[in-house]
């Protein structure tokens, strides 16, 4: 049922992609403001106990309801898990912007490429050549195509079913929407809530850099993953962008990418090889074939686990 559940969820969430506006994602935002607003004294004992007033309904309502639709009938229980899954994926919920920038950027038009990204990353893209355009669509592609696919895949797929997919991207929500400087949260209170996020995403994201690994170039995939991970500030973001660089073949540099020789000798990076090349349009379509070779490999490993199981 797993199998199936996922597939006909990737099925009808390209035919359809879910609105950000939708009813679920309003009452998910409004339960998350409206436990912030009532708890955040400024204490990290306050965020932790918004995280479980906010995280803990929804993820025991989702196993509660399976649990009790299973009990009713099996393709009750099946339907339940093909909307959890349709309502926690968003693969088309930031493809179309990498889209709409793949095609700007082939028919030359740079700056509506700056505009999408700046709509889509919220960087300020003036004068931003295109390498760098290049370059900032694919970071974000890269952990985008993680957090609202690869992740979701990983909890949905252990013993709790449904309800880890609700965990996960709750938890995601409230790592960033509470982090987000306009909602106006204290430091201690959001810090609990991107902690616990961390911890959920540990083993997932490196499980999506090696399938990055696996369906793209392993070797500069590995040793950029060793190498250049803690070149970035989330350790988490920093293994899943070392290892996409390196399966892309493409540079993409992190923010310490660029010291001086000093500082290089003093991270300890000094001597190590540049992986890829400098990022161009065409990279872009590498990225697509990138993503769809690693869904492909999870759905294939899926149907060899569903398989096992049955027989």
């Amino acid at each position: 049922m797993t199998f199936f559940s996922v597939l006909l969820a990737l099925v009808l969430e390209q035919l359809r992609a879910v609105s950000l506006e939708n009813p679920v994602a309003r009452l998910l935002r409004l339960h998350a403001e409206s436990a912030a607003q009532g708890v955040d004294a400024g204490k990290t004992k306050h965020g932790v106990l918004a995280w479980l007033g906010v995280v803990l309904p929804w993820t025991l309502a989702t196993g509660i309801i399976y649990f009790v639709l299973y009990r009713i009938n099996f393709a009750l229980a099946f339907i339940w898990n093909v909307a959890v899954v349709y309502f926690t994926l968003g693969f088309r919920q930031f493809s179309h912007y990498f889209t709409d920038i793949h095609v700007a950027l082939n028919n030359d038009d740079v700056p509506r490429a700056r505009e999408i990204l700046q709509e889509w990353t919220g960087l300020e893209t003036l004068d931003m050549p295109v390498s760098e355009i290049v370059r900032h669509t694919l970071i974000h592609a890269v952990v985008a195509s993680h957090r609202h696919v690869f992740g979701v895949f990983f909890w949905f797929l252990v013993p709790i079913g449904p309800a880890g997919a609700v965990l996960y991207r709750v938890a995601e929500f409230l790592a960033r929407a509470w982090a987000d400087p306009d909602a106006g949260r204290s430091g201690p209170f959001s810090n609990f809530a991107r902690q616990a996020f961390f911890v959920i995403d540990w083993v997932p994201v490196r499980l999506t850099a090696m399938g990055f690994a696996i369906v793209g170039n392993f070797e500069d995939a590995i040793y950029s993953w060793r190498n250049y991970a803690r070149q970035w500030p989330d350790p988490n973001d920093g293994v899943l962008l070392a290892a996409g660089s390196g399966a892309l073949g493409a540079r993409l540099t992190g923010p310490l990418a660029e010291v001086t020789s000093v500082e290089a000798l003093d991270s300890g990076d000094a001597g190590l090889l540049p992986v890829g090349e400098d990022c161009t349009p065409r990279t872009l379509q590498s990225a697509i074939g990138l993503v769809w070779r690693a869904v492909i490999l999870w759905m294939l490993l899926l149907l060899m686990l569903s398989i096992a199981l049955w027989v």
